[in-house]
């Protein structure tokens, strides 16, 4: 399987880092095909130009390469931190410019875009780990989890992808070091398991 994993965090050396290495490790050592994008250390531009927009758009050659890799991806794993009940505008800036239509998602024929699409991404499964420094419970009573809605729902399962799965680890801010090391074995499981051995 080819395995896209996407990190979105400007600090390097970050707990988001040590959990995307931690799913790239687990799920290369199963013997999958990695393909690891920094978003922050590759200076990828989040703002979508009008020009791209359209569905037949003439594509910068860097997101082209990010559609190809998506569109062939068996796999996504997303690692960020949770900021102001959203991922980082880095991020959001990816799904803008790479999940295009005619590529993650297709309206049905005689649909002027008013309708429910149909998915076209190929990923059997996905994986979304983020940090927060909210408690769980408050995310979901004060909050209403909306980062669960916004992958699981407003991306991936409107892209078709069905298998999805989440985990957030909290609270970062007031962690120690025993509790970040056993979240990141926790990772690990998590993306063997996702992932298993070919």
């Amino acid at each position: 399987m080819k395995v896209s994993i996407i990190l979105a965090h400007p600090k390097k050396g970050s707990f988001n880092h040590a959990l995307a290495e931690a799913a790239r490790d687990a799920i290369a050592r199963n013997g999958h095909e990695v393909m690891f994008h920094d978003l922050y250390a590759e200076g990828f531009d989040p703002v979508l130009p009008y020009g791209e927009i359209d569905r037949d758009a003439t594509l910068p050659p860097r997101i082209a390469a990010h559609c190809a890799e998506i569109a062939s991806a068996d796999g996504v794993v997303i690692v960020h931190p949770n900021w102001w009940g959203q991922p980082p505008a880095i991020l959001t800036g990816w799904v803008d410019r790479v999940m295009r239509p005619g590529l993650a998602y297709e309206f049905t024929e005689g649909d002027g875009g008013e309708g429910v699409p149909a998915g076209l991404l190929p990923a059997k499964t996905v994986m979304v780990f983020n940090t927060s420094n909210t408690y769980p419970e408050r995310e979901r009573a004060v909050f209403g989890d909306p980062l669960e809605s916004i992958w699981k729902n407003c991306v991936f399962g409107l892209c078709g992808n069905a298998d999805f799965f989440r985990r957030t680890f909290s609270v970062v801010v007031t962690s120690s070091l025993e509790e970040r090391r056993r979240w990141l074995d926790e990772a690990r499981r998590m993306a063997g398991e996702r992932f298993p051995a070919l």
